[in-house]
């Protein structure tokens, strides 16, 4: 039998730390670029966790945009619990996994196919490689601070917490297996020629903190692909059914050839999904020659947690979002204003950032200016409050259906004493 568990996250972290490198599954997580002992969740519900500790937050991580309608949402939690019953996996078609295609399809015109994986970072990697085998071309041209998951091809200039490790490319990762890939600053529009496949993009870029998309820069790249016969590909991992039922290309009006997504739509459950124009899905084995393949994807249970998430995201709840977002955003607008800081604090629908700099930024170069211990300082006045925050400065905000009123006012309350006490220590 296993041990029983140590009772305080500082106990935890150091058994963590003997068998799993740093402790943790994803960097981020060891709070190694705001310091201090990460804490371990316990249990969660609506907008705030609770960790092994007993203590319990506001939560404005919410599993970095995975949860929407905040923790254990009981129409998820039945959804689960009612699939859970027939059978974990099967390796065989399910009935729901053609519903959430047939749902993402219904919500987004662009993508007539769906293929289901298990991650966003397996979502960007299929993708690609359905843009290479359709267009018979290698290159690929991503922007400097999109992180679009760690396959290989991806790791360079990735945003997230490779920033805030101070890591440009992962060791590991081959010349040959990035080759293939141009880097250019984002909100440029880049000229391409005949040898690119594809462009990846975030609409909405929020692995950098949140930079929205220039003016004309989404439109510009559409053009520039149709010019040179080229592949437009979102990333909508993030802003897909977050910033509006359509995701972002809805909101921006900008229609990509392929889409990939994530986190949302499997309603807190390991979920990834790609779609696009049929002409070029139907590339993908068993109709082309294009392979792809996942034992688990399709999950019965992912895709049961997703559709009721969707089924909880009409028009009326995106704006109920967004308006929250917006109070949130003005919230920590207002509470650094008084306190004396010049922070930056972005929004893109229901997006919320944060910048310690003079400038919103408009790319990664710039992005890279916040002060990150500005930002480690505010982050841990935020948790001595019962705010937790994401514990990187290149992180988002994720406001929720969970987030009402009180909630808000409480993190507006937090807020102002938080940035009046990083104010007293400069």
């Amino acid at each position: 039998m296993s041990e029983p568990l140590p009772t305080t996250n500082a106990e935890l972290f150091a058994r963590g730390q003997k068998v799993i490198p740093g402790g943790v599954n994803s960097p981020v997580r060891a709070f190694r670029s705001v310091g201090g002992t990460p804490y371990f969740v316990a249990s969660g519900s609506g907008a705030r966790v609770t960790d092994v500790e007993g203590r319990v937050f506001i939560d404005l991580v919410q599993s970095y945009g995975a949860i929407i309608a905040g923790h254990a949402h009981p129409r998820i939690v039945e959804a689960i619990r009612n699939a859970v019953g027939d059978g974990t996996s099967f390796g065989a078609p399910t009935p729901r996994e053609v519903q959430l295609a047939e749902a993402i399809s219904e919500r987004v015109p662009s993508c007539e196919k769906v293929r289901m994986v298990n991650s966003g970072t397996e979502a960007t990697m299929s993708v690609i490689r359905v843009a290479r085998g359709a267009t018979g071309r290698a290159k690929l041209l991503k922007f400097a601070g999109n992180y679009h998951g760690h396959s290989d091809g991806l790791l360079v200039s990735g945003g997230t917490a490779m920033a805030s490790l101070g890591i440009p490319a992962s060791a590991g990762v081959t010349a040959n297996a990035i080759a293939d890939t141009v880097v250019a600053p984002y909100n440029v529009v880049p000229t391409l020629d005949e040898s690119f496949a594809a462009v990846i993009v975030e609409p909405c870029a929020a692995n950098m903190g949140l930079v929205p998309p220039a003016p004309g820069f989404l439109e510009g790249l559409r053009a520039e692909c149709d010019r040179v016969g080229a592949l437009l590909i979102f990333d909508e991992v993030i802003t897909g059914f977050r910033v509006a039922r359509g995701g972002a290309q809805a909101l921006l009006g900008v229609r990509p050839d392929l889409t990939a997504f994530g986190k949302i739509i499997g309603g807190g459950l390991p979920v990834g999904a790609f779609g696009g124009r049929a002409e070029l899905m139907d590339n993908l084995a068993p109709l082309g020659p294009v392979y792809q393949a996942g034992t688990l994807s399709g999950n019965p249970l992912a895709t049961a947690a997703g559709l009721a998430a969707l089924e909880l995201l009409d028009d009326d709840a995106y704006a109920l979002i967004t308006s929250r977002a917006e109070c949130l955003a003005g919230a920590f607008a207002n509470a650094f204003a008084a306190a004396g800081i010049t922070v930056q604090v972005p929004r893109f629908a229901s997006l919320v950032g944060l910048f310690f700099g003079a400038d919103a930024p408009t790319n990664y170069e710039s992005a890279c200016t916040t002060d990150e211990a500005l930002y480690a300082a505010f982050f841990h006045a935020l948790l001595e409050r019962d705010i937790a925050i994401a514990p990187g400065a290149y992180e988002v905000m994720f406001p929720g259906l969970a987030h009402d009123d009180a909630t808000l006012t409480a993190i507006a309350d937090a807020a102002h004493a938080a940035a009046l006490r990083v104010a007293q220590q400069l």
